[in-house]
């Protein structure tokens, strides 16, 4: 049966493969014993290899030992959870916070929990597939509305009144890097009495003045219900979290299924999320620096004949329409020492596979400029851009 599966995913050209790498995740990375040029972590702020996270991870380890025993209504909280969810809290300005092993398992935690069959659900049509599977776990109507499009939405809104709903959204889309209009959204949220949740797990440490996110590069300080971020992205550790009202932390701890039956994060994987929070709120600097090399690699790509959005986020997305295209583009790439992934689907639509590019902030312009020449040669000769 699976075999059959298999050869028509083969067929299709959506068959993945994983690659494992022989080093630590950085610009530069070793895998099957080359050295290549990384242009797909998630690592934006190059944290995982810095000395004061691993620092952090063996003097939890130290401390508290390997494994947390248990889930956190069991055995499984310790001390330093706490800290942690009070330092969330306090970053993203709310009053509580609430630890998940995953950005996933918070997403569908908490959007089951809090919506019911009675519940409408207005979705982003590109939202991440947690939030998708959250919609549908929690039974409630859903209905999708337009990508970054408040008059779609406000429209749909209309065809059910008074109904209780909750509108969801990506802040930062994870595939193209483009920036959900949340000030619209608040508006929207607020002027029929719904409530409003965003998924914040790229734009966490990324953009803002103080890197809190799209929420903090708005300078919104209120009008978002719940905001579900990760510690797995920018800040270089794991799991996830969601912050908002006391009421709302306290009630997802005794209703959200993934929370309350899962093992509790380890000490050392807290410890790391505490200590790259610290750099983040720190130190700006890298997050400067990547989003000024994020604006010049755009610019360039423009100049050389790539259509690419306008986004200040460092998620460059260059469509190139059927998954072998996307392949062969990002097989010509690995050939040349550069790993820049090919997003097919079902992560994207029909005919609109593409290539993902992520920067660092330890990318040097070197790295960039050599980047940007692998990829315009690869461009050209796969006809996407003029020769």
């Amino acid at each position: 049966m699976f075999d059959k599966k298999l050869q028509q995913i083969k067929a299709d050209g959506l068959y993945r493969e994983m690659k494992y790498l022989q080093s630590p995740q950085s610009a530069h990375a070793l895998l099957a014993g080359r050295d290549i040029l990384m242009l797909s972590s998630n690592s934006y702020l190059g944290l995982c290899t810095d000395s004061r996270l691993r620092k952090a991870a063996c003097d939890a380890v130290e401390q508290y030992g390997t494994g947390s025993g248990g889930s956190r209504l069991i055995t499984g909280s310790y001390e330093i959870h706490r800290k942690l969810e009070e330092k969330i809290a306090a970053f993203k300005k709310t009053e509580a916070a609430l630890i998940f092993n995953t950005g996933y398992m918070a997403n569908v935690g908490v959007i089951s929990a809090i919506a019911d069959k009675n519940w409408v659900i207005f979705s982003d049509r590109l939202n991440h597939a947690s939030i998708i599977d959250g919609c549908k776990l929690s039974g409630a109507e859903i209905v999708v509305y337009r990508h970054c499009d408040p008059d779609d939405l406000e429209q749909k809104i209309k065809n059910y009144p008074n109904r209780q709903g909750l509108i969801i959204s990506d802040s930062l889309f994870s595939v193209d890097g483009d920036i959900a209009p949340l000030p619209q959204l608040v508006k929207i949220a607020r002027g029929h009495q719904m409530l409003l949740m965003i998924d914040e797990a790229h734009a966490t440490g990324v953009l803002g003045k103080n890197g809190g996110g799209v929420a903090d590069y708005f300078g919104l300080s209120e009008g978002i219900d719940v905001s579900v971020g990760t510690f797995s992205k920018a800040l270089a550790s794991e799991g996830g979290f969601v912050a908002g009202s006391r009421d709302l932390i306290d009630y997802l701890a005794n209703r959200a299924r993934s929370f309350i039956f899962s093992t509790a994060l380890s000490p050392a994987t807290i410890a790391v999320s505490l200590a790259a929070l610290d750099i983040v709120q720190k130190e700006s600097h890298s997050r400067e620096n990547l989003l000024a090399h994020t604006a010049w690699f755009r610019r360039e790509l423009r100049k050389g004949g790539f259509a690419v959005t306008d986004s200040p986020a460092p998620i460059v997305s260059l469509i190139l329409g059927p998954p072998d295209l996307a392949m062969a583009f990002s097989g010509r790439l690995m050939d040349a020492g550069i790993f820049a992934s090919a997003i097919r689907p079902p992560t994207v639509p029909a005919g609109t596979s593409r290539l993902r590019i992520n920067l660092m902030a330890t990318h040097t312009k070197d790295d960039l400029s050599r980047a940007l020449a692998e990829i315009e040669d690869a461009g050209r000769a796969l006809g996407v851009i003029a020769a």
